[in-house]
């Protein structure tokens, strides 16, 4: 699973966001609340969907755990920022290098797929984490749980 290497250019995101950890994962509420409003969102730039992890301080392999919190985003990518309603909020993702990998499979088994990213693909590259969101991108591959599921998942890096 080798990852292809972006340079991103930076994006407007309009969505809605949630505190939240592994042990306490909301991401079913997250997007419950975000996909039947989303078509309130007039000026969206295609029809992928942006699932965006902040993290205050950013965690390494060693710090990061269950309880490790983090803002969770549902989001679409906009042409630019314009009043919204139903309290959407905006979210500006820089731009920078990233590597990209391709999640296949239910979404139970994407903890294998970071797993591979940060224990095996990261130490043996000539990148490190930079601090910067990761997301994933659900596009038109994307089937929600299912074995033949696909998508993008976006990790911030940096030369070592």
């Amino acid at each position: 699973m080798e990852p292809r290497i972006v340079e991103l250019s930076e994006k407007k995101l309009v969505g809605h966001s949630l505190k939240m950890s592994l042990a306490n994962n909301r991401t079913f509420d997250l997007w419950s609340w975000f996909m039947p409003l989303k078509r309130h969102i007039t000026n969206a730039v295609g029809s992928e969907l942006y699932s965006v992890q902040v993290y205050e301080k950013f965690p390494d392999a060693e710090s990061f755990n269950p309880n490790t919190e983090f803002e969770k985003w549902a989001t679409v990518e906009v042409s630019e920022y314009t009043e919204y309603a139903a309290d959407f909020k905006t979210l500006d993702l820089k731009g920078g290098m990233y590597a990209v990998f391709i999640h296949k499979g239910l979404s139970s088994d994407f903890k294998k797929t970071m797993d591979y990213i940060f224990l095996e693909w990261m130490p043996a590259s000539d990148y490190q984490l930079d601090h910067r969101p990761q997301f994933e991108v659900l596009g038109e591959k994307y089937k929600n749980n299912h074995p033949d599921s696909e998508e993008e998942v976006w990790i911030p890096i940096q030369l070592k």
